[in-house]
């Protein structure tokens, strides 16, 4: 049978069955024979919270839940301490369907919970083709496969580049990692034929359960939402947003949650505003100001979003609505795709996937300790080397010119505040000038594409758009002829002090 059609199939057949039932009672049960089935003398596990999306329950001491009422799918919070059993496809038993056989939760002691956790998070794999699944496979994963010590990974949307019948070829290149991963929806996982909102997602659904999902590491709580509001046929096909009911959710799950762990809200779209003047806005204010309220009791809340394959950390404070004790940080992850895997191929066959901002594509890690602090960083893909920027620089200036011309460095991990310094043939340091402009290396590349008879790739670099991580530094040009060192230094909050160096030439020439 085709694949298309063998997906197909088992889609229509999982709706089928889950539309005539569902799981509003089971158990959660510690698997001591790794089974996935309870048997007798297996304990249950009290406390453990369980929820259909909308309500959330804890189990009782025999580790029994009861749901009101369950239209969907239900999903197990996975609680600290523990690992679950994974499905067929590779994906963690967290969820399930109608169509399930059991309505029983199973959970495996995990024996590396009390160190340190590594979360992978990826943004955007984004693939329209079996090109580009492979891509997503030779430049993201297999580098990682065997050399990761991640416990944890992280989809933050556009799984898919609108083929859903991809799912399958990407969870297979995925699951390779052997880490318990949770999926957000995007705007290219949506089904386009469908009437509405509400039936937006009824693919992911099926292949990735709830929207809506929690899960519980030492020192951490994850909370995964699907904040993409669909609006078939109409002029904008989406804004980003929240449900009435994914607030239930959260009404009923937050309260829950300690606050001396860190909590991590996952979503796909911004929660910061990217709108142009004059334009509406690329998240619906009261929804944001709505989610503030319920996130500021908390002292250490971290928001990691998608999208706009780009990358850049906002501070969220009073301006926004968050009137938390501390301002809220939103790491808005750069994709792995890049820029839709697209630009001039190297050896490898890859392409250079290079964003519009001038960020390399790759992937994120969190690393979290047992107290609820954190690091984040940015990792370009297949660079042994782990680059944190890149610098810029004309190869040859005039002997004695004015210094018109300068360095430039593209801190991928950069934010305003962030001190970038340099200086030339180990002289003392200056800072350097945070400027918003384009990514010089990205606009030669551009006027590469643009003065080429013949497509250098199947699809060429981005347009060079201003970045929000550049720095810029004048070069000295009345120093000896020859070649001249210049070492730039950035201030990671987390990796200290980052250093990357480059050159220039002095000539020079007659007059005129």
């Amino acid at each position: 049978m085709h694949a298309t059609l063998r997906w197909a199939v088992f889609l229509l057949l999982t709706f089928s069955a889950g539309a005539h039932a569902a799981c509003t009672q089971g158990s959660v049960f510690v698997d001591a024979n790794r089974d996935g089935t309870r048997q007798p003398g297996e304990s249950g596990r009290a406390g453990v919270l369980v929820s259909d999306g909308v309500a959330v329950v804890a189990t009782d001491d025999a580790g029994r839940y009861r749901l009101p009422s369950a239209s969907g799918a239900v999903s197990i919070v996975k609680p600290a301490g523990f690992a679950l059993p994974l499905r067929g496809d590779g994906l963690p038993d967290a969820w399930k369907s109608g169509a399930t056989a059991s309505c029983d939760f199973a959970l495996l002691l995990d024996a590396g919970e009390a160190s340190p956790l590594q979360v992978l998070v990826f943004a955007d794999t984004q693939p329209k083709s079996a090109t580009d699944v492979d891509y997503y496979r030779r430049d993201i994963v297999e580098p990682l496969v065997g050399r990761t010590h991640a416990r944890f990974g992280l989809t933050l949307g556009d799984i898919v580049d609108d083929d859903l019948t991809l799912y399958p070829a990407v969870d297979a290149v995925t699951t390779r990692l052997h880490v318990p991963w949770l999926h957000v929806p995007g705007n290219h996982d949506v089904d386009r034929a469908v009437a509405d909102d509400a039936s937006s997602l009824r693919t992911f659904h099926a292949h990735y359960g709830p929207d809506v999902r929690a899960w519980e590491e030492q020192g951490v709580t994850f909370v995964a939402l699907d904040d993409v509001v669909h609006h078939p046929g109409g002029d904008v096909r989406y804004v980003g947003g929240l449900r009435d009911d994914q607030f239930a959710f959260l009404e009923a799950l937050l309260p829950r949650v300690r606050t001396d762990r860190l909590l991590v809200i996952a979503v796909h779209i911004p929660l910061f505003d990217t709108a142009l003047p004059g334009q509406a806005p690329t998240f619906r204010p009261a929804d944001r100001a709505r989610l503030f309220a319920l996130l500021q009791r908390f002292p250490n809340v971290l928001v990691l979003s998608g999208h706009d394959h780009g990358q850049r950390q906002v501070l969220h404070g009073p301006a926004d609505g968050w009137s938390g004790a501390r301002p809220l940080l939103e790491y808005n992850v750069g994709a792995a795709c890049g820029a839709y895997w697209s630009g001039v191929k190297d050896a490898a066959g890859i392409p250079d996937a290079t964003m519009a901002d001038g960020t390399p594509n790759g992937y994120a890690t969190l690393d979290v300790q047992p107290d609820g602090q954190y690091a984040l960083a940015w990792h370009v893909a297949r660079d042994p080397a782990d680059p944190a920027m890149a610098l810029h620089a004309p190869k040859v200036l005039r002997q004695g010119a004015y210094p018109a011309w300068g360095v430039y460095a593209n801190v991928f991990m950069g934010r305003d505040d962030t001190p970038v310094e340099y200086r030339v043939d180990g002289g003392d340091w200056q800072p350097m000038q945070h400027v918003l402009q384009p990514d010089p290396a990205l606009l030669a590349e551009n006027a590469r594409d643009d003065d080429s008879e013949a497509l250098r790739g199947y699809d060429r670099s981005p347009e060079a758009v201003p970045s929000p991580h550049l720095w810029r530094g004048a070069l000295p040009t009345r120093l000896d002829a020859g070649v001249h060192r210049v070492d730039v230094r950035a201030m990671d909050p987390w990796r200290g002090w980052e250093q990357a160096a480059t050159t220039y030439r002095l000539e020079s020439a007659a007059s005129r």
